[in-house]
């Protein structure tokens, strides 16, 4: 698998000697373009507050085999 891997490494460095020195040449056949898109979006505005208030959190209880049910808090 080395060995395999190896003369592939070859092989690419060889093409790439032969395309820089020109015995294989590559032309250019349209001109490159490269745009970002542009986007417009209409986005609802967001306002943020805070307010106190109390809450009602569960309790939970744990229960292990051969407990007997303990009364709920």
């Amino acid at each position: 698998m080395r060995t395999l891997l190896v003369l592939l490494g070859v092989v690419v460095l060889v093409v790439a000697g032969l395309i820089v020195t020109g015995w294989i040449p590559v032309w250019q056949t349209r001109q490159a373009v490269v745009q970002a898109p542009e986007f417009k979006a209409a986005l609802p505005e967001v306002s943020l507050g805070t307010k106190k208030q109390e809450v009602t959190v569960p309790t939970i209880g744990v229960r292990k085999p051969g407990e007997t049910p303990a009364a709920a808090q």
